[in-house]
């Protein structure tokens, strides 16, 4: 990981050491007048989000010259990859300029120039290693007791919480309190076996999302035990492995990007800008466009067909000949203005491909294959007197051997924050339920990808145990795999998801899920929020058994 610079200052302000001057003084040898080249990190200028200046560590990723004024393309260190940008020559700080370091020479084997030899001791090690690292990594909720019961009641006895490990009894419904009208948490009891849940599930389970100002970690990380790195990552930024072995990627119709092939070329944006229909879109990424069209200042796209063509007029020559008014595909869905069309990777390729295209300037954790065979695309569009406007996708493969109902997920960004990432997750399980399967969408998810799901687990996860109600005066109860039917959310998922949301507490030999106040209160609310949802009734979804070939 890079080093941070602190507290930086402004060009020209202050001093630099004389310990770091000597530095400078050996490098500048090399690199005649202090010039900046590709591999130098310096601090940049730029404006945050409160429309303050700041001056993050960047490196500086290409060096290009337009009539005689030099640009740097420039990626801040520990910020995503979209904020990557052109600067000019006087928005670096030269002073705190770090040059890249040169690549030391490796021993020689035979006269000829290779890497270092290897002892027998080490590659014997190296073996260890790579055969052990997969039984190193638990199986996040396998260990779970079932079975798991969950029960909601508005009053606990006032006695002593149990140490875990102490044999407690688990509480039976004779010794349950009745209701108090007067309390002001709700709780939801998990009625499980008194032995406590292995310390591996619940590390892996806890470390499936990150720590904010509410939530803590069930339980402490186990020593020796790696997390499993290919779930939802504690960094939201990178979610790759962390492990010091590179996975190796899968080999079937996933999109996760393999990004040990990354070079310079991907690294940076290559498409300034692009027209689709009455919205102008900055990409965030590199997506490989034909090479002739990278060099325009705007990429014009059919907003119908998503065909990309090079001038307004090459467009406007090519609306007068393009028949579609909407997704190729069949329309599943129709409520109001909002449609969904499904649409066969394999029988409208082109259309296809160019979405793949399109999406890929705005997901960094994706790779781009062409052959779009294996994939069903699910286009959402609303609806007006022109057409059928595209506002975000997801795809899924046709036969997913990992349970995953979702490869990619994407709205674009002239309808983010209004509810469609929502309305796009809960369609990919409503998809789910009627194919009668549990799903989860495959892994890494983007940040922006992460807090979606993040959002929609929680609120219809607490939806569900807040409409809970007792019958014969009895404590209503629900069981782990319960939920995850009717929800059609992994078990693996709806176990994080309390976890993140800090519910779950040990009580007597038992697992108790605790709704507070400020919990209720907050679901509530962003359920007021939460317009747009998904109308079954409005679904004609007939599912496709596509291990039989001739669905293809």
């Amino acid at each position: 990981m890079a080093e941070v610079v602190s507290g930086v200052r402004r060009v020209g302000s202050g001093r630099v050491g004389a310990g770091y001057s000597g530095v400078l003084a050996n490098h500048f040898a090399s690199h005649p007048q202090g010039e900046v080249t590709e591999g130098c990190r310096l601090p940049v200028l730029r404006r945050n989000q409160d429309n303050e200046d700041e001056w993050p560590l960047a490196e500086i990723l290409s060096v290009k010259d337009i009539s005689g004024r030099k640009l740097f393309y420039v990626h801040y260190i520990d910020f995503n990859k979209r904020l990557d940008e052109w600067v000019t020559h006087d928005r670096l700080d030269l002073k705190k300029i770090q040059f890249p370091k040169k690549e030391a020479k490796t021993p020689t084997k035979n006269g000829l120039p290779g890497s270092r030899p290897s002892s027998p001791e080490r590659e014997v090690r190296k073996t260890l290693d790579l055969s052990l690292q997969p039984a190193s990594t638990p199986a996040s909720g396998k260990t779970l007791p079932i079975p798991v019961q969950i029960t909601l009641r508005f009053n606990l006895p006032k006695e002593r919480e149990a140490v875990p490990g102490e044999p407690d009894q688990p509480l039976s419904s004779s010794s349950c309190v009745q209701p108090n009208h007067r309390t002001t948490k709700r709780k939801v009891e998990v009625v499980s076996p008194a032995t406590p849940v292995p310390a591996s599930t619940e590390t892996t389970q806890a470390s499936v999302f990150p720590q904010n100002g509410s939530a803590r970690r069930a339980v402490a990380a186990q020593p020796g035990r790696k997390r499993k790195s290919n779930c939802l990552g504690t960094d939201e930024d990178s979610q790759d492995s962390s492990d010091g072995i590179p996975s190796a990627p899968r080999m079937t119709g996933s999109l996760v990007s393999d990004r040990s092939h990354d070079d310079i070329i991907t690294r940076m944006k290559n498409i300034e800008c692009i027209e689709l229909g009455r919205h102008r879109l900055k990409p965030w990424y590199f997506s490989p466009y034909p090479q002739e069209l990278t060099t325009l200042p705007v990429l014009y796209l059919c907003e119908f067909c998503l065909k990309y063509v090079k001038s307004l007029k090459c467009l406007q020559r090519h609306l007068t000949k393009c028949d579609l008014r909407h997704p190729p595909g069949n329309e599943i869905y129709r409520k109001g203005t909002i449609s969904f069309f499904e649409i066969d990777g394999r029988k409208n390729k082109s259309y296809s491909q160019n979405l793949c295209l399109l999406a890929k300037c705005f997901l960094d954790h994706k790779t781009l294959y062409y052959d779009t065979d294996p994939f069903l695309f699910y286009v959402m569009t609303e609806y007006d007197c022109k057409g059928f406007h595209i506002v975000g996708y997801f795809s899924k493969e046709k036969e997913s051997t990992e349970d995953y109902n979702v490869a990619c997920i994407l709205t674009l960004p002239p309808y983010q924050r209004r509810g469609y990432g929502k309305l796009l997750i809960e369609f990919s399980y409503e998809l789910s339920k009627v194919e009668g399967k549990t799903g989860t969408p495959e892994k890494p998810l983007s940040d922006l990808g992460l807090l979606s799901y993040r959002s929609y687990w929680s609120q219809t996860i607490l939806e569900i145990l807040m409409n809970l109600k007792s019958e014969n005066g009895e404590r209503p109860q629900i069981t782990i795999n319960e939920i995850s039917e009717i929800t059609s959310i992994k078990k693996e998922d709806v176990i994080s998801t309390l976890q993140y949301l800090n519910l779950i507490n040990y009580y007597k030999g038992q697992y108790i899920l605790t709704l507070s106040e400020d919990i209720v209160d907050g679901h509530e609310r962003a359920m007021l929020k939460r317009i747009l949802r998904i109308d079954s009734k409005c679904l004609h979804f007939t599912p496709k058994d596509w291990s039989k070939r001739g669905k293809w």
